[in-house]
C-alpha cells in the first residue's frame, strides 16, 4: 500500500467533500491526472472526484450543487465557495463517433470505473487518508517511465481515438516511453484519428510540441503515422522528420511551433494562412506566424530588413530570433536592429496627415498616403529624423521632386 506523504493544497481544500460523501456511506476518491502529477511531484491543475454515490445521492448529501453534466453522472458540489465536480463511477459503451460513449451506466465499483481510463498512469484513485489505489500497476509504469493503455489498447483507442494523440503528448510532456503493444495499437488504429475534430487534435499537438521532450513525441507521432491524418501533414513525414534533428525543447509558444512547421514544410508566408486555416487556428496566430516566417525568410543582408522587422513587431521578431537559434542560425542582431528603430508603430510618427492638411501643405487623397508612407520608410531606414521640422522639410522636397 502506497501513501502520499503530503497532499497538495488543492486536495487538502477538497478533503472535506470526500469525508462528507464517506460519512454518508459511499466511497469517494480523487482521480485522474492530478493524482499522477502529485505522484510525480508536479503541480496539479484541477481536482476530479469520483464516487460510488449516484447523482441524486450526491445532491441529497450537499446543500448546494449544480447539475454540471448530470446525464453523464457529474454534479458540481459547492464547498467553501469552490466548485468541485463529483462524478459517479460509471461504465461506457457504444462509441460510434470514436470519441463519446452512446451509453453511460452508473455503477458502484471503483474498478469498473477505472477500467475505462486511457493509460495506467492516469488510472489511480487517491483516498482521503492519502492512500493510493493502483489496480493496473500504474505505479510501476510511473517508476519505469512507461505509457501503457489500460487493458486492451485497441479497445481504448476505439472508445476515444484522441487517446492516440494523448499518448504521444504524454511521451513529450513526461519524457516517457510508449509501451510496445500500445505503440503498435496506435499504428494499427491511426486512421481513427480522422474521425476526431481538428480542434481537439490541435490542442494535443501543440501541448506535445511544447512539452519537455517534443522530439520524442514527434518521433512517436511519425513512427505510428498519426501525421497522415492531420491537416497538411499527409505524405510529409520526410520533412517533419527533419524537425527531430533540432532542439525542439527550446520552443516557447505556438507561434514558434508553427513557424518551425512552416519552415520544415517550405511554406511561404503567403501559404501559411490556407495551411493554418485547415488546423482552425486563430486569425491572430496565423498573422503572427506569417510575420515571423517573413522575418525568418530574409537574407542576412536583406535591404528591406528594417521594414520587415518594423512590420513584424517586437513579439514576432523575438519569435524569429528564437526559431533561427533552434535552426542553428545566429540572428540576435535582428532584435538589436528592431530595438534601435526610431519608431515601432506608425502612430509614433512626429507628424500626421491631419497636420499636413491643416497647414495647407497637402490635400486629402491618394498622394497624401503615398507621401506619408515614403516618410515612414525614410524614418525606419534612418534616412530622416523623426522630428516635425525634418518631416515637414522632407514633405516639401518630395512635392517639389514630384
Amino acid at each position: 500500500m502506497v501513501q502520499i506523504e503530503k497532499m497538495p493544497q488543492e486536495f487538502e481544500d477538497a478533503r472535506a467533500v470526500l469525508q462528507k460523501i464517506e460519512d454518508a456511506g459511499f466511497d469517494a476518491f480523487f482521480v485522474g491526472g492530478s493524482v499522477r502529477d502529485t505522484l510525480l511531484n508536479k503541480p496539479i491543475h484541477d481536482v476530479d472526484i469520483a464516487s460510488s454515490a449516484y447523482p441524486a445521492e450526491i445532491k441529497h448529501i450537499f446543500k448546494k450543487t449544480v447539475d454540471a453534466g448530470i446525464e453523464h453522472g457529474t454534479v458540481m458540489v459547492i464547498h467553501d465557495g469552490e466548485g468541485y465536480e463529483v462524478t459517479t463511477f460509471r461504465t461506457e459503451s457504444g462509441y460510434q463517433d470514436f470519441r463519446r460513449p452512446d451509453q453511460v451506466t452508473f455503477v458502484r465499483s471503483l474498478k469498473e470505473d477505472l477500467m475505462r481510463r486511457d493509460f495506467t498512469i492516469n488510472a489511480f484513485a487517491l483516498k482521503e487518508d492519502r492512500t493510493v489505489i493502483d489496480i493496473f500497476d500504474g505505479l510501476s509504469d510511473l517508476e519505469h517511465k512507461i505509457i501503457r493503455a489500460v487493458g486492451d489498447p485497441h479497445e481504448r483507442f476505439h472508445e476515444d481515438a484522441l487517446r492516440m494523440m494523448r499518448a504521444v503528448r504524454f511521451a513529450s510532456q513526461l519524457d516517457f516511453k510508449i509501451e510496445a503493444k500500445t505503440l503498435k495499437a496506435i499504428e494499427e488504429n491511426n486512421m481513427l484519428l480522422g474521425k476526431i475534430s481538428v480542434e481537439r487534435i490541435l490542442v494535443e499537438f501543440e501541448k506535445m510540441m511544447l512539452g519537455s521532450k517534443p522530439n520524442r513525441g514527434l518521433e512517436d507521432m511519425l513512427t505510428t503515422k498519426l501525421n497522415e491524418y492531420c491537416p497538411g501533414f499527409k505524405d510529409r513525414s520526410k520533412e517533419l522528420y527533419q524537425l527531430t534533428k533540432y532542439p525542439l525543447e527550446l520552443l516557447e509558444n505556438p507561434e514558434q511551433v508553427w513557424t518551425m512547421i512552416a519552415w520544415s514544410l517550405k511554406l511561404t508566408p503567403q501559404e501559411v494562412m490556407p495551411f493554418l486555416k485547415q488546423w482552425k487556428t486563430s486569425n491572430d496566430l496565423i498573422k503572427n506566424v506569417s510575420a515571423t516566417l517573413q522575418v525568418l525568410s530574409m537574407d542576412k543582408n536583406d535591404q528591406n530588413e528594417r521594414l520587415a522587422l518594423f512590420n513584424a513587431g517586437e513579439a514576432n521578431v523575438v519569435n524569429a530570433v528564437r526559431v533561427a537559434q533552434i535552426l542553428g542560425m545566429n540572428r540576435e542582431a535582428w532584435l538589436d536592429t528592431y530595438q534601435n528603430l526610431q519608431i515601432k508603430d506608425t502612430h509614433e510618427m512626429a507628424i500626421t496627415g491631419k497636420e499636413l492638411i491643416q497647414k495647407g501643405i497637402i490635400k486629402p487623397g491618394p498622394q497624401m498616403g503615398q507621401v506619408l508612407n515614403r516618410l515612414k520608410l525614410m524614418v525606419i531606414n534612418d534616412e530622416l529624423k523623426n522630428e516635425s521640422l525634418a518631416l515637414l522639410n522632407a514633405v516639401n522636397k518630395l512635392q517639389k521632386d514630384d
